[in-house]
Order: structure tokens, then sequence, then C-alpha cells
């Protein structure tokens, strides 16, 4: 039997996030390469290691007994890996990022650069991407993940990835007063002024419902029936659908996930970190 670390990595990623979808999210995987490789892993074992239990998996009676060591091997495997590879580079790095990067891929991603970069430190800041952008602009923080406009993309930016937005509405109902009511992440989210600049293009009043600082708090607004949204199409659902109201609406912009670095020069310790953000965050960018 031979139980290789990518795959012991993806059983304890999948039962610390409840599921295998969010676990691609997570190791930036698809969700059938997922499903592949813990099929593969039950196979090597000859036992199932995972029970669906409603909408979340938890271990098995054998994925139990599997689950410590499993973390044991995979974490002296990545202490291994942050020894052989640990750097000299010094100097503190500030970082910052939005919701749209899951916090546990992007605290993982700075866990494993602390140990490779053993003599550095960096400082981790989430925030709406207007706040990222404001923070870059006065020298509070040397590298930002932060989602801007298609055509403010500034040259030196790095792009992720691109983003489709849409109207979102709940699937229980769909919003038919007037003013419109509008969901939205606060005052610093760009979101708020497409949506209420759009509706106003149409002829249409709207009003501020709900306003919430986090994207849990945003989809549940929305899927209880507060009010519309503008949201990115991965956000839709089946409780969070998209809005078709009985007038025209001009077509949302596309978004993109950029990676932005402060005044050049950057330290060398800030730009081994866009190396690795690049490497790790990277999706393919559709044409």
């Amino acid at each position: 039997m031979n139980l290789d670390v990518p795959s012991l990595r993806t059983f304890l990623t999948v039962l610390d996030v409840g599921g295998m979808t969010r676990a691609a999210e997570v190791l930036g995987l698809s969700q059938s390469a997922v499903s592949w490789k813990i099929k593969r892993l039950e196979e090597r074992v000859g036992r199932p290691l995972l029970i669906r239990d409603g909408h979340t998996l938890r271990p098995s009676p054998d994925g139990e007994l599997m689950l410590d060591h499993a973390r044991s091997i995979v974490g002296m495997h990545d202490e291994m890996v942050a020894r052989l590879t640990s750097s000299e580079l010094t100097g503190q790095v500030r970082v910052g990022a939005n919701e749209e990067i899951s916090a546990t891929q992007l605290v993982d991603l700075l866990g494993r650069f602390g140990r490779i970069h053993p003599l550095a430190s960096v400082e981790y800041h989430v925030e709406q991407s207007n706040v990222l952008a404001a923070m870059l602009h006065k020298g509070r923080l040397d590298v930002a993940v932060l989602q801007v406009a298609e055509p403010e993309v500034e040259p030196s930016d790095q792009v992720l990835w691109y983003d489709d937005l849409a109207w979102a509405a709940s699937a229980h109902q769909q919003a038919t007063e007037v003013p419109v009511p509008l969901v939205s992440y606060g005052t610093e989210c760009c979101y708020l002024p497409l949506a209420a600049a759009g509706l106003e293009a149409a002829g249409q009043r709207s009003r501020l419902a709900f306003s919430g600082q986090s994207r849990v708090s945003v989809e549940a607004a929305i899927a209880a029936g507060l009010g519309v949204g503008v949201l990115s199409r991965r956000q839709l659902s089946d409780e969070i659908v998209e809005w078709v109201p009985e007038f025209d609406l001009a077509p949302l912009p596309r978004m993109c996930q950029i990676v932005r670095h402060g005044k050049k020069p950057i330290p060398p310790i800030a730009d081994a970190l866009v190396a690795e953000l690049l490497l790790e965050l990277s999706s393919p960018v559709p044409g």
C-alpha cells in the first residue's frame, strides 16, 4: 500500500472544509480531480473513508483512524520541504486580500511562505477591494489581491482570473418593489454604485435595503429575499438565482481579480510573495 502526500492532503482538506466543492476551491483543483484523488485513496486502502451526512462529508470509522496519521504525515512532509527550501530573505511584507480569495487558502499559503522564509514577517489584512487599493496608494501595503473592472487593470497588474457579474435575487422571491431594494457589501464596495447606476440608467429608483461586510451575510440577505444585488456569477446557486426584471438592464462590466504591488522598487521579500500568489491562485485566463 502506497499512500501519497497529495491524496492525504486532499482527504484532510475535504474534511476540514466540509465538502469536495469547497476543497477544490481551496486546493486550486477541479471538483473531479478532488473526487478522483479520494476515490484512488479509498481503492488503495480498500475501504470507504468518507460518509455523506446531509450536505457535508464526515470520516468513516476507517477515515477516523487515518485522520490523525494523515495530519502527522502531511505536517512532517511540509516541515521537511520548508527546511530544505528555506531562504535567507529578510524584512516585512504587508499583504491584503479581499473575500474573493479563500481565507483558508491564503492563510495556508502565508503559513508555507513563512516556513520557507523564516527570517521574514508577514502582515495580513482582509478588506474590500477599494480599501485595499487606497492602502496600496498610501504605502500601507506592499502587495494586494483585489478586484477591479477590466478597463481599470494597470500594465503592472497580474490577472489571476476574470469574473462575470450578474444581478442576483432570491430563488423564492423576485423583487418587484419600487424603489428597488438593494443588498450591498457596503459603501466601500464597487458593486453598490454599479447597481444604483444600472437601475438609474433603466429609469428605476433604488434604495439600500441591506449592507453587510461579508460574503456570507450578503448571500444570506439575497437568499432571504431582502433585495437584489450584483454578485459574481459564480455565487449563483439553488437559493440565489439571476434576477430577471420586467425592464431592460445594461450589461454589467467584467471584473478582474488581480495581484497589484505598491510603489516600486518593491523589496525582494515582497517580490517573492507575489510569485507565490501567482503560482497558487492563478486560474486559466479566458480570451
